[in-house]
Protein backbone atom coordinates (compact mmCIF):
# COMPACT_ATOMS: atom_id res chain seq x y z
CA UNK A 1 0.00 0.00 0.00
CA UNK A 2 1.29 3.63 -0.84
CA UNK A 3 1.60 6.02 1.97
CA UNK A 4 -0.38 8.62 1.58
CA UNK A 5 1.03 11.76 -0.45
CA UNK A 6 0.88 13.56 2.83
CA UNK A 7 3.66 12.38 5.14
CA UNK A 8 6.23 13.42 2.49
CA UNK A 9 5.02 16.94 2.09
CA UNK A 10 7.73 17.52 5.39
CA UNK A 11 10.64 18.94 3.48
CA UNK A 12 10.66 22.76 3.11
CA UNK A 13 9.94 24.33 -0.27
CA UNK A 14 9.81 27.47 -1.69
CA UNK A 15 7.18 29.02 -2.61
CA UNK A 16 6.00 28.49 -6.05
CA UNK A 17 4.48 30.26 -8.60
CA UNK A 18 1.00 31.05 -7.61
CA UNK A 19 1.99 32.24 -4.25
CA UNK A 20 2.35 35.78 -3.43
CA UNK A 21 5.11 36.34 -0.94
CA UNK A 22 4.42 39.88 -0.32
CA UNK A 23 0.74 40.60 -0.03
CA UNK A 24 0.73 44.57 0.52
CA UNK A 25 -2.85 44.39 0.90
CA UNK A 26 -2.76 42.66 3.97
CA UNK A 27 -3.16 45.26 7.08
CA UNK A 28 -0.17 43.56 9.29
CA UNK A 29 2.32 44.08 5.83
CA UNK A 30 1.28 48.04 5.57
CA UNK A 31 1.68 48.42 9.57
CA UNK A 32 5.02 46.32 9.30
CA UNK A 33 6.47 48.59 6.33
CA UNK A 34 5.56 51.84 7.73
CA UNK A 35 6.67 50.99 11.19
CA UNK A 36 10.37 49.45 9.58
CA UNK A 37 10.98 52.25 7.32
CA UNK A 38 10.25 54.85 9.85
CA UNK A 39 12.95 53.01 12.50
CA UNK A 40 15.32 52.71 9.99
CA UNK A 41 14.84 56.74 9.16
CA UNK A 42 14.92 57.37 12.63
CA UNK A 43 18.39 55.25 13.55
CA UNK A 44 20.01 57.03 9.99
CA UNK A 45 19.47 60.47 11.27
CA UNK A 46 21.01 59.76 14.65
CA UNK A 47 24.11 59.70 12.63
CA UNK A 48 23.41 63.91 11.28
CA UNK A 49 21.77 65.38 14.47
CA UNK A 50 23.36 67.64 16.93
CA UNK A 51 20.87 67.50 19.02
CA UNK A 52 17.60 65.73 20.12
CA UNK A 53 15.43 68.89 19.17
CA UNK A 54 17.39 68.90 15.73
CA UNK A 55 16.64 64.95 15.25
CA UNK A 56 12.84 65.23 15.45
CA UNK A 57 12.91 67.82 13.07
CA UNK A 58 14.77 66.29 10.26
CA UNK A 59 12.59 63.26 11.15
CA UNK A 60 9.77 65.49 10.87
CA UNK A 61 10.93 66.28 7.43
CA UNK A 62 12.30 62.99 5.86
CA UNK A 63 8.80 61.29 6.89
CA UNK A 64 7.05 64.15 4.77
CA UNK A 65 9.18 62.00 2.02
CA UNK A 66 9.61 58.69 2.67
CA UNK A 67 5.83 57.96 4.37
CA UNK A 68 4.09 58.81 0.96
CA UNK A 69 6.61 56.55 -0.78
CA UNK A 70 5.83 53.84 1.35
CA UNK A 71 2.63 54.25 0.66
CA UNK A 72 3.02 54.58 -2.91
CA UNK A 73 5.46 51.20 -2.98
CA UNK A 74 2.50 49.56 -1.01
CA UNK A 75 -0.27 50.86 -3.16
CA UNK A 76 1.65 49.65 -6.12
CA UNK A 77 2.22 45.99 -5.03
CA UNK A 78 -1.29 45.90 -3.87
CA UNK A 79 -2.29 46.86 -7.47
CA UNK A 80 -0.36 44.51 -8.84
CA UNK A 81 -1.04 41.69 -6.50
CA UNK A 82 -2.72 38.81 -9.58
CA UNK A 83 0.19 39.87 -11.89
CA UNK A 84 2.94 39.18 -9.08
CA UNK A 85 1.02 36.19 -8.01
CA UNK A 86 1.25 34.69 -11.51
CA UNK A 87 4.99 35.12 -11.64
CA UNK A 88 7.73 32.93 -10.13
CA UNK A 89 9.04 33.90 -6.58
CA UNK A 90 12.18 35.53 -8.23
CA UNK A 91 10.43 37.48 -10.21
CA UNK A 92 8.38 38.95 -7.64
CA UNK A 93 11.64 39.60 -5.62
CA UNK A 94 12.94 41.82 -8.64
CA UNK A 95 9.66 43.64 -8.91
CA UNK A 96 9.81 44.44 -5.23
CA UNK A 97 13.35 46.09 -5.29
CA UNK A 98 12.19 47.89 -8.56
CA UNK A 99 9.34 49.10 -7.05
CA UNK A 100 11.40 50.55 -4.09
CA UNK A 101 13.78 52.02 -6.59
CA UNK A 102 11.13 53.92 -8.07
CA UNK A 103 9.39 54.79 -4.42
CA UNK A 104 12.84 56.20 -2.93
CA UNK A 105 12.92 58.09 -6.47
CA UNK A 106 9.77 59.59 -5.26
CA UNK A 107 10.90 60.15 -1.61
CA UNK A 108 13.76 61.85 -3.51
CA UNK A 109 11.77 64.35 -5.59
CA UNK A 110 9.33 65.19 -2.49
CA UNK A 111 12.07 66.27 -0.62
CA UNK A 112 13.81 67.99 -3.29
CA UNK A 113 10.58 70.14 -3.68
CA UNK A 114 9.69 70.71 0.25
CA UNK A 115 13.31 71.86 1.09
CA UNK A 116 14.44 73.92 -2.35
CA UNK A 117 17.35 71.09 -2.86
CA UNK A 118 18.82 72.25 -6.22
CA UNK A 119 21.05 68.68 -5.93
CA UNK A 120 19.32 66.00 -4.99
CA UNK A 121 20.72 62.47 -4.67
CA UNK A 122 18.69 60.25 -7.33
CA UNK A 123 21.34 57.57 -6.95
CA UNK A 124 21.27 57.79 -3.17
CA UNK A 125 17.41 57.73 -3.42
CA UNK A 126 17.14 55.19 -5.55
CA UNK A 127 19.63 52.96 -4.05
CA UNK A 128 18.42 53.26 -0.56
CA UNK A 129 14.61 52.53 -2.00
CA UNK A 130 15.97 48.85 -3.36
CA UNK A 131 17.61 48.28 -0.09
CA UNK A 132 15.15 49.06 1.88
CA UNK A 133 12.32 47.25 -0.14
CA UNK A 134 14.54 43.73 -0.21
CA UNK A 135 14.65 43.56 3.20
CA UNK A 136 11.34 43.89 3.67
CA UNK A 137 10.04 41.42 0.40
CA UNK A 138 13.37 39.00 2.34
CA UNK A 139 11.38 39.28 5.41
CA UNK A 140 8.06 38.11 3.99
CA UNK A 141 9.13 35.69 1.89
CA UNK A 142 10.77 33.99 5.39
CA UNK A 143 7.31 34.58 6.52
CA UNK A 144 5.57 32.38 3.41
CA UNK A 145 8.55 29.50 3.69
CA UNK A 146 6.81 29.19 7.26
CA UNK A 147 2.95 28.78 6.17
CA UNK A 148 4.05 25.38 4.73
CA UNK A 149 5.64 23.51 7.63
CA UNK A 150 2.85 24.83 9.58
CA UNK A 151 0.15 23.82 7.74
CA UNK A 152 1.42 20.48 7.06
CA UNK A 153 1.80 19.75 10.64
CA UNK A 154 -1.54 20.82 11.70
CA UNK A 155 -2.15 18.38 8.27
CA UNK A 156 -0.04 15.21 10.44
CA UNK A 157 -1.37 16.20 13.60
CA UNK A 158 -5.14 16.18 12.55
CA UNK A 159 -4.84 13.59 10.49
CA UNK A 160 -3.30 11.57 13.10
CA UNK A 161 -6.07 12.91 15.54
CA UNK A 162 -8.67 11.25 13.30
CA UNK A 163 -7.17 8.13 12.81
CA UNK A 164 -6.29 7.37 16.80
CA UNK A 165 -7.42 3.88 17.58
CA UNK A 166 -10.30 4.35 19.62
CA UNK A 167 -12.14 7.21 17.77
CA UNK A 168 -11.83 4.70 14.96
CA UNK A 169 -12.71 1.43 16.61
CA UNK A 170 -15.61 3.20 18.06
CA UNK A 171 -16.79 4.41 14.56
CA UNK A 172 -16.55 1.30 13.16
CA UNK A 173 -18.23 -0.78 16.30
CA UNK A 174 -21.25 1.77 16.50
CA UNK A 175 -21.53 1.28 12.80
CA UNK A 176 -21.28 -2.77 13.28
CA UNK A 177 -24.15 -2.11 16.12
CA UNK A 178 -26.34 -0.44 13.29
CA UNK A 179 -25.80 -2.80 10.46
CA UNK A 180 -28.80 -4.94 11.24
CA UNK A 181 -31.49 -2.55 13.72
CA UNK A 182 -30.96 0.46 11.53
CA UNK A 183 -28.76 0.15 8.34
CA UNK A 184 -29.48 3.68 6.70
CA UNK A 185 -27.76 5.24 9.89
CA UNK A 186 -24.07 2.51 9.64
CA UNK A 187 -24.30 4.22 6.07
CA UNK A 188 -24.47 7.38 7.02
CA UNK A 189 -21.87 6.88 9.49
CA UNK A 190 -19.60 5.40 7.25
CA UNK A 191 -19.91 7.72 4.91
CA UNK A 192 -19.23 10.47 7.27
CA UNK A 193 -16.28 8.75 8.35
CA UNK A 194 -15.17 8.26 4.72
CA UNK A 195 -15.39 11.70 4.50
CA UNK A 196 -13.31 13.04 7.32
CA UNK A 197 -10.58 10.64 5.82
CA UNK A 198 -10.77 12.04 1.98
CA UNK A 199 -10.59 15.70 3.74
CA UNK A 200 -7.32 14.19 5.71
CA UNK A 201 -5.76 13.00 3.22
CA UNK A 202 -6.67 15.77 0.55
CA UNK A 203 -3.75 18.27 0.04
CA UNK A 204 -4.93 21.60 0.76
CA UNK A 205 -3.70 25.08 0.03
CA UNK A 206 -3.24 27.77 2.34
CA UNK A 207 -6.53 28.36 3.11
CA UNK A 208 -10.29 26.97 2.89
CA UNK A 209 -13.77 28.30 3.25
CA UNK A 210 -15.64 28.69 6.22
CA UNK A 211 -18.42 26.66 5.08
CA UNK A 212 -16.09 23.73 3.93
CA UNK A 213 -15.05 23.58 7.40
CA UNK A 214 -17.66 23.93 8.72
CA UNK A 215 -19.45 21.02 6.87
CA UNK A 216 -16.20 19.00 8.17
CA UNK A 217 -16.73 19.62 11.84
CA UNK A 218 -20.33 18.12 10.61
CA UNK A 219 -19.18 14.72 9.94
CA UNK A 220 -17.20 14.30 12.83
CA UNK A 221 -19.76 15.65 15.35
CA UNK A 222 -22.62 13.11 13.15
CA UNK A 223 -20.02 10.87 14.07
CA UNK A 224 -19.73 11.11 17.94
CA UNK A 225 -23.64 11.53 17.77
CA UNK A 226 -24.18 7.96 17.38
CA UNK A 227 -21.91 7.48 19.90
CA UNK A 228 -22.82 9.36 22.67
CA UNK A 229 -26.78 9.66 21.47
CA UNK A 230 -28.67 11.96 23.62
CA UNK A 231 -25.89 12.82 25.84
CA UNK A 232 -24.50 15.30 23.15
CA UNK A 233 -27.13 17.65 21.63
CA UNK A 234 -25.41 20.09 19.05
CA UNK A 235 -26.66 23.53 18.19
CA UNK A 236 -25.54 25.21 14.74
CA UNK A 237 -25.99 28.63 14.21
CA UNK A 238 -24.77 29.90 11.20
CA UNK A 239 -24.68 33.31 8.95
CA UNK A 240 -24.44 32.51 5.42
CA UNK A 241 -22.77 34.92 4.59
CA UNK A 242 -20.20 34.25 6.74
CA UNK A 243 -19.46 31.04 4.72
CA UNK A 244 -17.10 32.77 2.01
CA UNK A 245 -14.60 33.38 4.80
CA UNK A 246 -10.93 32.24 4.23
CA UNK A 247 -9.60 29.89 7.13
CA UNK A 248 -7.11 27.78 7.51
CA UNK A 249 -7.33 24.28 6.75
CA UNK A 250 -8.67 22.41 9.30
CA UNK A 251 -9.43 24.65 11.82
CA UNK A 252 -12.76 23.76 13.71
CA UNK A 253 -12.27 20.49 13.64
CA UNK A 254 -9.93 20.00 16.58
CA UNK A 255 -12.10 23.00 18.23
CA UNK A 256 -15.22 20.68 18.22
CA UNK A 257 -12.75 18.03 18.77
CA UNK A 258 -11.85 19.49 22.08
CA UNK A 259 -15.59 19.77 22.93
CA UNK A 260 -16.34 16.63 22.51
CA UNK A 261 -13.59 15.65 24.69
CA UNK A 262 -14.16 18.02 27.47
CA UNK A 263 -17.63 18.83 27.84
CA UNK A 264 -19.11 15.29 26.77
CA UNK A 265 -16.99 12.68 27.25
CA UNK A 266 -16.58 13.08 31.46
CA UNK A 267 -20.03 14.06 31.82
CA UNK A 268 -23.19 11.37 32.54
CA UNK A 269 -25.36 14.56 31.74
CA UNK A 270 -26.54 15.72 28.15
CA UNK A 271 -23.86 18.48 27.09
CA UNK A 272 -24.40 20.75 25.10
CA UNK A 273 -21.99 21.95 21.95
CA UNK A 274 -22.59 24.84 20.12
CA UNK A 275 -21.50 26.25 16.57
CA UNK A 276 -22.00 29.92 15.82
CA UNK A 277 -20.99 31.87 12.57
CA UNK A 278 -22.00 35.68 12.23
CA UNK A 279 -21.21 38.35 9.90
CA UNK A 280 -20.82 41.74 11.07
CA UNK A 281 -19.84 44.31 8.73
CA UNK A 282 -16.17 43.42 7.36
CA UNK A 283 -15.76 40.71 10.13
CA UNK A 284 -16.75 37.21 10.67
CA UNK A 285 -17.07 36.01 14.73
CA UNK A 286 -16.74 32.33 15.05
CA UNK A 287 -17.66 30.87 18.72
CA UNK A 288 -17.75 27.55 19.97
CA UNK A 289 -18.84 26.84 22.80
CA UNK A 290 -19.46 23.67 25.16
CA UNK A 291 -20.89 22.78 28.67
CA UNK A 292 -18.55 21.50 31.19
CA UNK A 293 -19.89 18.45 33.39
CA UNK A 294 -20.58 19.76 36.91
CA UNK A 295 -17.42 18.61 39.30
CA UNK A 296 -19.72 16.44 41.17
CA UNK A 297 -21.47 14.58 38.38
CA UNK A 298 -17.88 14.07 36.36
CA UNK A 299 -17.27 10.86 34.91
CA UNK A 300 -13.68 10.40 37.30
CA UNK A 301 -11.27 13.53 37.08
CA UNK A 302 -11.15 15.66 34.19
CA UNK A 303 -7.84 15.11 31.96
CA UNK A 304 -6.21 18.16 31.90
CA UNK A 305 -5.49 19.53 28.34
CA UNK A 306 -2.28 20.60 27.21
CA UNK A 307 -3.64 23.73 24.80
CA UNK A 308 -2.07 21.97 21.82
CA UNK A 309 -4.85 22.06 19.35
CA UNK A 310 -5.70 25.68 20.27
CA UNK A 311 -1.83 26.65 19.96
CA UNK A 312 -1.90 25.34 16.97
CA UNK A 313 -5.52 27.01 15.59
CA UNK A 314 -3.90 30.37 16.83
CA UNK A 315 -0.32 30.14 15.42
CA UNK A 316 -1.90 29.27 11.60
CA UNK A 317 -4.86 31.89 12.06
CA UNK A 318 -1.65 34.44 12.79
CA UNK A 319 0.00 33.28 9.73
CA UNK A 320 -3.40 33.68 7.30
CA UNK A 321 -4.53 36.72 8.69
CA UNK A 322 -1.68 37.95 10.73
CA UNK A 323 -3.26 41.27 12.94
CA UNK A 324 -6.17 41.11 11.42
CA UNK A 325 -7.68 37.89 13.76
CA UNK A 326 -8.13 37.49 17.37
CA UNK A 327 -8.34 34.39 19.35
CA UNK A 328 -9.80 33.83 22.86
CA UNK A 329 -10.53 30.28 24.92
CA UNK A 330 -11.37 30.38 28.45
CA UNK A 331 -14.01 28.87 30.57
CA UNK A 332 -16.70 31.04 32.43
CA UNK A 333 -19.60 30.31 34.20
CA UNK A 334 -19.69 26.31 33.84
CA UNK A 335 -18.81 26.79 29.49
CA UNK A 336 -16.07 26.72 27.67
CA UNK A 337 -15.63 28.74 24.52
CA UNK A 338 -13.68 29.67 21.75
CA UNK A 339 -14.21 32.75 20.22
CA UNK A 340 -12.68 33.64 16.61
CA UNK A 341 -12.60 36.95 14.79
CA UNK A 342 -11.54 37.47 11.33
CA UNK A 343 -11.99 39.55 8.03
CA UNK A 344 -15.14 38.27 5.87
CA UNK A 345 -12.88 38.96 2.96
Amino acid sequence: MTKPQILSTSTRRPPAAGTLIFDACHAGVVLRAVLFVELVSGVALLFLAASPAEWLQQLAMLTGGVLPATLAWLLAACSLKRVLQAARVPLQVCAGVVLGALAGLLACALLAYVTGSSEPRWLASAASGALLSALLVAALVLRAHARAPAATTARLAELQARIRPHFLFNSLNSAIALVREEPAKAETLLEDLSELFRHALLEQGDSASLAEEVQLARHYLAIEQIRFGERMQLAWKLDERAGSARVPPLLLQPLVENAVKHGVEPSPLAALIEVRTQRRGARVLITITNSLPPRAHALGPAAPGHGIALNNVRARLKLLHDVECDFSAGAQGGRYQVRIGLPAV
